[in-house]
């Protein structure tokens, strides 16, 4: 329900907008002045705010600043009986989304408000969009014809529309994430937000105001009200990834939220309600950390409603072809190359190899093979070079001399930058401070090169 905040110290004005808004379904508070909206705005967010102009204590643009300073995403509705041109342009460059004159129709303020509260969700959707864009269709990132990921498939089918959390565990690698959005995209919840947070790469300190939002002031560097990704995920879908290694604290905020449909953000002293389905994801073994006391048992057993296991790549190696066709595929379509061909041998070095990496350690080296492919069928030497990482120059596209046309040397630096975080990722099996220690990089200067190439995944 969006909440609205009706500021006017004509009483009998104020009352009017506020029953005419709760007959519309909205949520409505009212302030008698300024000076009393801006304990309001202090305290909450509001999705809209509707404040005359003239007051007494703190005038309607004193609290325009307020509602801008504290959370910017808050549409605001300015109203007056002494309308001039220049408080009209005034107020519009503060920011408020329209200026309206007394006395004024309902039916014009309704439909102001209406218009203002569907552009604030279409730019928050449009957000949203932008992440998901390439993740929108429900299986079409999962793929395995063996016996185990069939048995996945049915589970997912079976709980999509369901309402209870799901757990899904898993080695690093193994596609927890698209089990997580092949569940969403096919539920009852598909049209709206599916979030997805890495409780391992947020910093503990963070991971409270990331996940609950935070008020301004709360903290150094809170310089405006937050909404958290619970709030953000409302009537959808929210995925913890890594959610085993979450502290005690953030566990007991965890179980709240799950158990009352409710939380306080930092700093906060009012509880807001939401709708949210969990579905989280461990490489963890839970049952383990419950009993030596490092995961909450009561959580543990609210997560794992619904348990979903994804079994190692080494265990399904039947599905080795197909995943190598399809990625050969997809990074080709990418890249705009032809789609290059694997040899027998190829393959048989792919159905041989232990995967420790699991479908992403494959993922990566075929999005290699591509990247560098001269046209020419993949050989066996190819894969095991790639797999070893006995990798020539010519390999690595580096040229041994300057070609007469000249090079694009930012895009070869970056090339062999990433290979060589991929590499280190692999090597530690995706454990960030090991990989950034491996390559005599600071925890800052690796996640930094991370985000730079978009490597997703692992754990600290």
């Amino acid at each position: 329900m969006e909440k609205i905040l009706v500021v006017d110290d004509e009483r009998g004005l104020r009352e009017v907008l506020s029953i005419m808004l709760k007959r519309a379904g909205y949520a409505v508070i009212e302030a008698s002045d300024g000076e009393e909206a801006m304990g309001h705005i202090n305290k909450e967010i509001f999705d809209l705010v509707i404040t005359d102009l003239r007051m007494p204590k703190a005038d309607g643009m004193e609290v325009l600043k307020a509602v801008k300073s504290s959370s910017p995403e808050t549409v605001v509705l300015v109203v007056t009986a002494f309308a001039t041109a220049d408080s009209a342009v005034d107020a519009m460059k503060q920011g408020a989304y329209d200026y309206l004159t007394k006395p004024f129709q309902v039916d014009e303020v309704q439909l102001i408000i209406r218009n203002a509260l569907e552009k604030r969700r279409l730019s928050a959707e449009n957000i949203l969009l932008k992440r998901e864009m390439a993740s929108q269709s429900s299986f079409a990132q999962l793929v395995g014809q063996s016996e185990s990921m069939q048995k996945v498939f049915d589970v997912v089918r079976q709980v999509a529309d369901a309402k209870s959390n799901v757990l899904i565990c898993g080695e690093s690698g193994t596609g927890k994430e698209l089990v997580a959005r092949a569940i969403h995209y096919n539920s009852v919840r598909s049209s709206m937000p599916f979030v997805a947070v890495n409780c391992s790469a947020v910093p503990e300190t963070l991971l409270e105001s990331e996940l609950f939002g935070h008020m301004k002031g709360s903290f150094t560097g809170a310089m405006a009200n937050k909404a958290g990704l619970f709030e953000v995920a409302n009537g959808g879908t929210i995925f913890l990834d890594e959610i085993g290694d979450t502290t005690p604290a953030i566990q007991v905020k965890l179980l709240r939220v799950i158990q009352e449909r409710e939380f306080r953000r930092v700093g906060g002293n009012q509880d807001v309600k939401v709708d949210v389905r969990v579905v989280a994801a461990t490489n963890r073994d839970l049952e383990k950390a419950v009993a030596d006391g490092s995961f909450r048992e009561d959580l543990y057993y609210r997560l794992d409603v619904i348990p979903i296991r994804l079994p190692p790549l080494r265990l399904r190696t039947g599905d080795i072809p197909i995943l190598a066709n399809h990625f050969l595929g997809k990074f080709s379509q990418e890249s705009g190359k032809p789609v290059p061909v694997l040899t027998s041998g190829a393959m048989q070095v792919l159905l041989s190899h232990e995967w420790r990496g699991n479908v992403r350690e494959l993922e990566n080296l075929i999005e290699r093979v591509v990247t560098f492919s001269s046209g020419a069928p993949v050989s066996d030497e190819d894969i095991r070079g790639w797999l070893h990482r006995a990798v020539t120059p010519q390999q690595q596209g580096v040229p041994t001399d300057l070609p007469e046309d000249g090079l694009d040397l930012e895009g070869l630096i970056n090339g062999i930058e990433k290979d060589l975080l991929l590499k280190a990722l692999e090597r530690t099996m995706w454990v960030k401070k090991k990989a950034a220690r491996l390559l005599r990089l600071n925890t800052r200067s690796f996640r930094y090169r991370l985000e730079k190439y978009a490597i997703k995944g692992g754990r600290d």
